[in-house]
């Protein structure tokens, strides 16, 4: 399934100057730990992992 995603993506233009980021956040609602997956921009991470 990942192959398959990072292909749909490659096609993409300026693919190579992306990059895939997943942050771990706690549900106010559950308390659970939930995955938050985006395609951000190089150079962009730290905005990324630096949003609550």
């Amino acid at each position: 399934m990942a192959k398959k995603a990072v292909a749909t993506f490659a096609a993409k233009a300026g693919a190579k100057h992306m990059v895939k980021c997943i942050r771990m956040e706690k549900s106010p609602k559950t308390g659970a730990y939930v995955f938050v997956e985006q395609f951000v921009e190089e150079g962009q991470e730290k905005a990324f992992f630096d949003k609550k």
